[in-house]
């Protein structure tokens, strides 16, 4: 396959699925429902192939569990493809609305992005919450999911292109790539398309990030901090820290290092030692955090940059809340952090002064997620402060244009002075 002369004709079907009704890609997601469930089992047995041969590649089991594709997870898309048909039309939405004189009117409205290029490894649910979401929001779709998911993703695919087709969407709104090679050909394809948003580890990522003139929407890894403050409540803080480390550890906003104010640590530290032994996760610290508690003592010098992906967690006391701020604003990766603390001015600096897309109070960090939002769905989870930030779902995927409506107005009337303009909000 010709990467450069499909993702041409895609810029050029682009505006006709632009120009589509919401019925019509509500249509789409309707469709996909069906085909999906339909075809659960033909999916179920494409999966335990990628799973069998992932087995005899030695996979991690943290991957391992992002590539199954079982009833639970066609339920969570099912879910989502639901959610996501009940949510308002993101297109055309007026967001500026201005009169610059007489009978000269400009507008600004919501319009897709338009071709978008998504390169994620293992997880093939990820395949259903892009093409949806992008169909949804009347963008174009490039998908180039990992090998070692290949049969899944495949079938996938094929079921969601049939329904949008019968939809009476475009044949080049979707396209699947399949060869390794074919990334580094989307990489070079800046003419056509207009974004693409990578998912998978920190190397991944970066390597997309270093290799391309492609705008990136992303984020390179998750290193997710909860900070249990002096002023805490015992009650929720151990539930909290036990759900954001184990409820899903492969997940980029898992909580990988639990801060803890000097103050409380005698108390605090043995309660949660043991929650945490029960719930099978080994505890990595400091010196001072293994003279309270037995842990794999953290060798000096080495980064809390540090993303497990499993039941692992990094422990570090600090002495104040402005000191566990500063240390989650250089170790992590500005993803989602929280801070467990009853006092609520506390609370709002924390808030305020933690630079990360996420910051929450007394909140597990597992909850950045965009169908948690109520987006429906999510390309993604995006650190960047440029365009979207978070979780991506459908406001993340349209830009906008700028509508001028005149009467032969000409700017040399303006700028002679023959013209004044009187800029009128309507």
């Amino acid at each position: 396959m010709n990467i450069r002369e499909e993702t041409k004709q895609m810029k050029l079907a682009a505006p006709l699925l632009a120009a589509m009704p919401i019925e019509q890609r509500n249509r789409a997601l309707a469709l996909i429902k069906t085909r999906l469930n339909e075809h659960r089992e033909e999916i179920f047995e494409a999966n335990r192939k990628d799973l069998s041969l992932a087995l005899e590649s030695h996979v991690a089991p943290a991957v391992m569990k992002r590539l199954t594709f079982d009833e639970a997870k066609l339920a969570d898309v099912t879910q989502e493809l639901e959610s996501l048909q009940s949510l308002p039309d993101p297109i055309g939405k007026i967001t500026l609305h201005r009169q610059l004189d007489e009978g000269l009117t400009l507008t600004r409205v919501t319009c897709p992005i338009g071709v978008i290029g998504v390169i994620f490894e293992a997880r093939p649910d990820a395949l259903v919450q892009i093409s949806s979401l992008c169909l949804k929001s009347g963008n174009c779709a490039i998908l180039k999911g990992g090998k070692e998911t290949t049969y899944t993703n495949r079938i996938l695919f094929s079921l969601i292109h049939e329904a949008a087709l019968e939809a009476g969407l475009p044949d080049k709104c979707l396209l699947q790539a399949e060869q390794h090679n074919e990334i580094d050909e989307l990489l070079a394809c800046h003419e056509s398309v207009d974004l693409l948003i990578p998912r998978g580890s920190n190397a991944f990522v970066q390597y997309i990030m270093n290799h391309t003139s492609i705008p990136v929407l992303g984020h390179a890894d998750g290193v997710c901090h909860m900070y249990v403050d002096k002023d805490y409540d015992i009650a929720k803080a151990i539930p909290l820290i036990i759900d954001g480390k184990t409820q899903y550890t492969a997940a980029c906003n898992a909580v990988e290092t639990v801060l803890v104010h000097r103050s409380i640590a005698e108390d605090f530290l043995p309660q949660l030692a043991d929650a945490l032994h029960k719930a099978g996760v080994t505890i990595r610290g400091t010196k001072e955090v293994n003279a309270m508690i037995p842990v794999d003592v953290i060798p000096e010098g080495e980064s809390w940059h540090k993303e497990y992906l499993d039941l692992i967690l990094a422990i570090k006391l600090v002495g104040s809340t402005d000191e566990a701020i500063s240390h989650i604003n250089t170790y992590g990766s500005h993803h989602t952090d929280c801070i467990i603390t009853e006092n609520e001015e506390t609370a709002r600096r924390f808030m305020t002064l933690v630079d990360s897309a996420g910051v929450y109070q007394n909140a597990s960090t597992r909850f950045a997620d965009g169908f948690r939002y109520g987006f429906g769905a999510e390309v993604g989870i995006s650190t960047s402060k440029i365009h979207a930030r978070g979780p991506v779902g459908l406001e993340g995927l349209v830009s906008y244009k700028y509508k001028l409506l005149g009467h032969g107005q000409i700017v040399g009337d303006y700028a002679s002075g023959k013209k004044k303009f009187h800029f009128r909000d309507l």
